[in-house]
């Protein structure tokens, strides 16, 4: 399994998996924009203005991340590959290429992330009532900083 920066090419294959694990992970989060809305997101806005990692395995793309600055914007893996390492990787990534410090938003209701991240060493600064957000849905905004 590879990281690397993803190039315009991927563009599709990253709003694949946001749109695979967004679903599963966040089952009961209605999503702002439609799948097409996601695709050409994705694909003509976020992959070509950089920060966009991608891991592979066997040809396939497998997992996303979007590290803007010091905000890691988004991870999400494909759900038949989560439990795998590749999290933990693109979060040791992150890190590595943001060494001041990170912070992330995730929702209320996704424990699972809660947890992920609290491992990795980020800790909870706000929770919010999702006005801030396009999805409306409650979150909370993690740091992490170096000891």
């Amino acid at each position: 399994m590879d990281l690397r920066p993803a190039a315009e090419p991927d563009g599709a294959a990253v709003a694949d998996v946001y749109l695979r694990a967004y679903d599963a992970a966040l089952p009961t989060v209605r999503r702002a924009h439609s799948d097409a809305e996601v695709r050409e997101f994705f694909q003509y806005v976020v992959v070509p203005r950089g920060g966009t990692w991608i891991a592979e395995a066997a040809g396939k793309t497998v997992g996303m991340m979007v590290l803007d600055g010091d905000e890691l914007s988004q991870l999400y893996l494909d759900p038949a590959w989560r439990g795998r390492g590749i999290g933990d990787r693109f979060v040791a990534l992150a890190k590595e290429r943001s060494p001041e410090g990170l912070w992330l938003r995730t929702f209320q209701v996704n424990a699972p992330a809660q947890r992920f991240y609290a491992r990795h060493g980020f800790t909870e600064a706000e929770r919010t009532d999702g006005s801030g957000n396009e999805e409306r849905e409650p979150d909370i905004r993690y740091v992490w900083q170096p000891a």
